[in-house]
């Protein structure tokens, strides 16, 4: 069984505060592992006092649904199945897990090989500022966010890419 180590957890921070600093926008990033359950949280100096929470909050959201269903790669896919399918049902979810739940940009799921190992979220920007920050500390320690060998069904594929098309990510392909 593969881990998310506390030494990997601080070089991802690290990413996140060198990225926060050149965009000028104080955050805090969160990291849980695969069960939802807090590895590591910083808060930058000037960040809100609830972008902890927040952080928090987001990582443990993709935790609980990429635990559930391949169809959920990040907060982005996620609020936008909402949106689109049942939003009271996502307000459900954040009322019965104590605040727990919230979606947004810049989180998503941390794989080793095609084992998820745990989930990252990064709050104190906007949505996609959170998402570049995010993307760019994932990219620069090497943090996979899809499975090693993906056996997401087509339709799923196509179902994410939409999504993604819709929410101004063209780029980014499942």
């Amino acid at each position: 069984m593969a881990k998310l180590r506390a030494v990997e957890c601080r070089e991802f921070i690290k990413a996140v505060v060198e990225k926060a600093e050149e965009m000028k926008v104080p955050v805090a990033i969160a990291i849980v592992n695969a069960e939802g359950h807090l590895l590591a949280l910083e808060r930058m100096d000037d960040a809100g006092f609830i972008t902890p929470d927040t952080a928090q909050s987001k990582a443990y959201t993709v935790a609980a649904f990429r635990s559930m269903s391949p169809r959920f790669p990040d907060g982005l896919v996620i609020q936008q199945w909402f949106k689109e399918r049942n939003p009271q049902m996502l307000m459900n979810a954040s009322v019965f897990t104590g605040g727990r739940v919230v979606v947004s940009g810049g989180c998503a799921p941390v794989f080793k090989g095609d084992e998820m190992v745990g989930c990252y979220g990064v709050s104190g920007g906007t949505s996609d500022q959170d998402e570049i920050m995010g993307r760019y500390a994932r990219e620069k320690v090497g943090w996979a966010h899809l499975p090693e060998h993906d056996d997401t069904p087509p339709d799923v594929k196509q179902h994410i890419n939409e999504i993604y098309a819709r929410v101004g990510l063209d780029a980014r392909k499942l």
